[in-house]
């Protein structure tokens, strides 16, 4: 089994790994002991991030589809797909609202995570787009590329609603 991404919960309690078997599995993090196992997609798992209240965790898979989790009950909750490239990277906003994804075709995504929406698409790479985090604040999203740039994007609630 190949590990492709991991993630710490926000408290610290649990461990998440995205792996190359197309599972999500979640281990205790202080004792390394395997909790569950996550199943729904159908290719590799190239990224995985918990939201900042630790509720949801996202996964992205080779195919483009982003799944999103309930952490207390390990079901699947939503599917926000429309991308048919690899995610390679994800990140949430500070206050859990906004779904910052990375892909293969050197864009970046913005989803809202209530409702499930593609909000907005970032072009600007001039290759894959491999991470993506946000600034504390949440004003600024930044996203890195295998073309050896990093590219600083400012995220309003205007840049997300307007689309």
């Amino acid at each position: 089994m190949s590990i492709e991404s991991i993630a710490f919960s926000p408290d610290g309690q649990t461990l998440a790994s995205g792996c190359r078997d197309s599972t999500i599995r979640l281990w205790d993090a202080g004792t390394g002991k395997h909790k569950h196992t996550l199943k729904g997609h159908t290719m590799s798992i190239e990224s995985v991030v918990f939201s900042p209240d630790g509720q949801t965790l996202a996964s992205g898979c080779r195919d483009g589809i982003i799944c999103l989790w309930d952490v207390a009950t390990r079901q699947h909750k939503q599917t926000l797909q429309g991308h048919a490239w690899s995610v390679f990277a994800l990140a949430f906003s500070p206050d859990g609202q906004i779904l910052a994804s990375g892909h293969w075709d050197k864009t970046v995504y913005l989803w809202d995570v209530e409702t499930g929406d593609h909000k907005q698409t970032l072009q600007g790479h001039t290759s894959k787009v491999m991470s993506v985090a946000f600034s504390p604040d949440g004003q600024i999203l930044a996203s890195g590329s295998s073309d050896g740039t990093v590219l600083l994007w400012h995220i309003t609630s205007t840049t997300i609603k307007d689309h």
